[in-house]
């Protein structure tokens, strides 16, 4: 089998609000909408996420997003009113957790190493 391309997939109870709260977490419209109660975001030409309403199954994933620049991202999530937690360090990576308007949780996750590195490089990163 030859992939190519892989979408992650989130359930959604109400498409209209949801779509509206992605947006929000990814700073854009969606780039497809290919049939009713389905929007998809493309991220480079092998990753997506699709969110697709379905009442039934609304609130029981979980999506993690690796990330560049955590504490930025972080601060922009709260300017845009999502309410993401508090950083998280660990290990190998330091997390920030949110849910979405159903309780889906979304992770974005940074390298412990490489956001180690960017803190020491631009203090800004600290916020």
């Amino acid at each position: 089998m030859k992939i190519e391309k892989i979408y992650a997939q989130i359930v959604c109870s109400e498409h209209v609000a949801s779509t509206g709260w992605y947006r929000s977490l990814f700073a854009r419209d969606s780039d497809a909408t290919p049939m009713a109660g389905l929007a998809e975001w493309h991220h480079g030409e092998s990753v997506g996420l699709q969110l697709f309403e379905d009442a039934s199954k609304a609130g029981q994933q979980t999506l993690t997003l690796m990330v560049g620049g955590l504490y930025g991202e972080k601060a922009r999530l709260e300017d845009a009113g999502l309410y993401p937690r508090e950083i998280e360090p660990a290990d190998t990576a330091s997390l920030v957790r949110l849910s979405d308007p159903d309780g889906n949780v979304v992770v974005l996750a940074q390298s412990t190493h490489l956001l180690a590195t960017r803190k020491r490089k631009d203090e800004s990163w600290t916020r």
